[in-house]
């Protein structure tokens, strides 16, 4: 089997993440984009192309990234973020030539716990069963799409 690396994130002011290494490594973690006060609106997406600047560079870089495709959302605002953070996610994976591929929320939520319509704190059950100790939802979502996304790839050189 071969060893790529894999990014999975959920996408959204605080956002989740998990990487797994071509070592076979998974670290996983949150990182907060709220706009910081004086701010322009769109700093945070700077902020957010930044940061994945700096993990593919950290990661020795990425060969594959997943992220969790959102199609309802709570709030107007909720869904602009998320718009914002897709967009600058996107247009950064074309201009890396990185492969990516949005998973449906209840895809992951299936694969993790077996029910579409599961909870917050389902799910990071589920990942603390699968020896992880995320924080939030937000990690615990991510590692989910880390999981399925490893599943998947391992199918497919089956």
């Amino acid at each position: 089997m071969t060893i790529t690396t894999t990014l999975a994130l959920d996408l959204g002011t605080t956002t989740g993440w998990a990487l797994r290494t071509r070592d076979g490594a998974i670290t996983s973690g949150r990182v907060n984009f709220r706009p910081q006060r004086f701010e322009g609106g769109g700093m945070r997406f700077l902020r957010f192309k930044r940061w994945l600047t700096e993990l593919k560079s950290h990661a020795d870089g990425i060969d594959a990234l997943h992220f969790e495709e959102v199609r309802r959302h709570v709030s107007t605002d909720a869904a602009h973020a998320y718009g914002g953070f897709l967009a600058t996610l996107t247009s950064w994976c074309e201009h890396h030539q990185i492969p990516y591929q949005g998973v449906p929320v209840g895809t992951i939520k299936k694969h993790a716990t077996g029910k579409g319509n599961a909870s917050k704190e389902e799910m990071i059950a589920a990942m603390r069963e699968r020896g992880h100790a995320p924080l939030d939802d937000n990690e615990a979502d991510a590692l989910a799409i880390l999981h399925w996304a490893l599943a998947l790839h391992a199918a497919q050189e089956a």
